[in-house]
């Protein structure tokens, strides 16, 4: 993360400094280099910039983590699934052993079964003489048919028995061994599907921790760059508060009329007359054609000439007056049509001495300088226009 704590306090040293300057008289202020400001615009982008790697590296950790939140989702539905599956090797262990109990009293009854039939030949002597002995009684033949027969079926049916006892211990013993090694499958990889899901949430959580800290710090650096931004801006405006003062006081001690004009030129065509005008009063020059004015958002489109109130305002050419009257922000107004769509205008007057259609020429007193309109000090406004578009006076007179 970029620190910007030294930036903010090299701002907040330099706005007091540039405050300091406002405070002396122009004459004494340096020359405002926007150096500062500059690299103050430098470190907010820089900045920036580091705000969209962050925001990245933030796109990034919340794309870990929900690979993480899938992780652990597949890995909780595959131990729900386990545990689906250890139930039912349960239910069929159960089953297995009600089953094996089964077997088993059924085993148990056949040995009981079989012991008895075993002590009863041992204590008769052995089938042999048993057979011999339904032989050899005196009975129907037909009656020693029917015994003999039945005693091979007996015989058939516990050699059946045995057969069958033994096929059911090998089974149970079979069916046993396979649900204890199913469950113990089983077990063994629910153990290590639950290893798995413990991981992932750890995993999980630190992606968390880590997309809550890029965000912290993304939410501080719009902070700091918001500081940045309003530092920027108050930086800017002193700067150009400073320069305006600066360049206002500069002009006025740079630019200052004592020639007045005369009827020297009457009788050419004004376009004619280019750099061989005077400006219309005496006095210093408080702004120059094309500058932003104090109050912002507008440039001038003519000269403010700082003067007495009373002092004499002359026609820079002949002409004849068109218009002088009072006009909201120009107070009392003359405007002179020297021909060829080219006027002059006369504002701030306190007295206009000609009316419309005055025939005036070149020196002769068409007003005084007053400050009506409501401007705060005494002057003249003096503007040159051309097919009714100002253009700069500095380029048509001479300033002595």
């Amino acid at each position: 993360m970029i620190r910007i704590n030294p930036w903010l306090n090299s701002i907040r040293k330099l706005i007091p400094a540039c405050v300091l300057i406002l405070s002396h008289p122009l004459h004494a202020a340096p020359k405002i280099d926007k150096e500062d400001l500059k690299q103050l615009r430098n470190q907010i982008e820089s900045l920036q910039q580091a705000l969209a790697g962050t925001e990245e590296s933030k796109s990034e950790a919340a794309n870990a983590l929900r690979e993480s939140e899938r992780a652990v989702n597949d890995a909780t539905r595959k131990l729900a699934a386990l545990t689906n599956a250890q139930r039912e090797a349960n239910d069929k262990l159960n089953q297995l052993q009600s089953q094996s109990r089964q077997i088993k009293n059924h085993v148990e009854a056949q040995q009981l079964q079989l012991s008895k039939l075993l002590y009863r030949q041992y204590i008769n002597g052995s089938g042999q003489k048993e057979y011999l002995s339904l032989l050899l009684n005196q009975q129907d033949p037909n009656q020693i048919a029917r015994n003999l027969h039945y005693h091979g079926y007996l015989s058939q049916a516990h050699s059946d028995n045995i057969n069958t006892l033994r096929i059911n211990l090998e089974q149970l013993d079979a069916l046993t061994r396979e649900s204890r090694e199913k469950s113990s499958e089983i077990a063994t990889i629910q153990m290590k599907q639950a290893e798995q899901k413990k991981h992932l949430e750890q995993e999980k959580a630190e992606q968390t921790k880590l997309l809550a800290r890029i965000s912290m710090q993304a939410d501080q650096q719009r902070r700091e760059i918001d500081k940045l931004k309003r530092d920027e801006e108050r930086l800017a405006r002193l700067v150009e508060k400073i320069a305006k003062q600066l360049a206002s006081k500069n002009r006025a001690k740079s630019l200052s009329n004592s020639r007045l004009p005369d009827a020297s030129t009457d009788g050419n065509p004004f376009s004619a007359l280019k750099g061989r005008l005077s400006l219309p009063v005496r006095g210093e020059l408080a702004n120059r054609f094309g500058s932003p004015r104090a109050d912002g958002g507008i440039i001038w489109k003519g000269l403010f000439i700082r003067s007495v109130s009373g002092e004499e305002v002359k026609a820079i050419a002949g002409g004849r007056v068109v218009f002088a009257d009072w006009l909201r922000g120009f107070g009392n107004l003359m405007i002179v049509d020297h021909g060829s769509s080219y006027m002059s205008l006369y504002g701030n007057n306190e007295t206009n001495h000609k009316q419309a259609g005055d025939a005036v020429r070149g020196g002769d007193t068409i007003a005084t300088v007053g400050n009506s309109g409501g401007n705060p000090e005494s002057g003249l406004y003096f503007e040159l226009r051309h097919q009714g578009k100002p253009f700069d006076p500095l380029n048509w007179v001479r300033i002595k």
